[in-house]
C-alpha cells in the first residue's frame, strides 16, 4: 500500500498546531473516512496528565463532529526521529470506528513510513456490537 501524501502533509499541520508543553513530544494525526472526507488533530496536554487528548482522538473527534463515523486510514506523525504508534486507548477508539483492516501510516525510527493494520495493532479489539465489523 503506498503512504498517502495528502494525510502525511495533513497530519504535520496539525502536529504544528499541537499543545504540548510539558512532554515537548508534538504529535498529529489524519484520518480519511470512508466518504473520502479528511479530517486532523493533534494532541492537547493539560497540567492535569491524565486529562489531555491525542491526535488520534482529536481527529476522530473532529470527525464524529462533522458527523461521520467510518474511518477507512489514518497517518499518525510524531516528532521527528521518533516512532509513534497509537496508544492502546487510541487503538480501541480506532476500532470503534473502523474495522481490523484500517490501514495505519507512522514513520518508524529511521524516519521511514510503514503501514499496519489496526488488527495487526489491535488483534483482540474490544467490542459491544457497533465496533465488531
Amino acid at each position: 500500500m503506498s503512504i498517502p501524501e495528502d494525510l502525511i502533509a495533513a497530519a504535520r499541520e496539525a502536529r504544528a498546531n499541537a499543545h504540548a508543553p510539558y512532554s515537548g513530544f508534538a504529535v498529529g494525526a489524519a484520518l480519511r473516512t470512508a466518504s473520502g472526507h479528511v479530517h486532523k488533530g493533534c494532541n492537547v496536554e493539560n497540567a492535569s496528565f491524565p486529562e489531555g487528548c491525542c491526535a488520534e482522538t482529536a481527529a476522530i473527534a473532529a470527525m464524529v463532529s462533522a458527523g461521520e463515523s467510518d474511518i477507512a486510514e489514518i497517518a499518525i506523525l510524531g516528532p521527528d526521529g521518533r516512532e509513534t504508534l497509537p496508544c492502546g486507548g487510541c487503538r480501541q477508539r480506532l476500532a470503534e470506528f473502523g474495522s481490523a483492516d484500517l490501514a495505519v501510516h507512522t514513520r518508524d525510527a529511521t524516519g521511514a513510513w510503514r503501514t499496519m493494520t489496526l488488527g495487526e495493532l489491535l488483534p483482540h479489539a474490544f467490542s459491544l456490537g457497533r465496533a465488531a465489523r
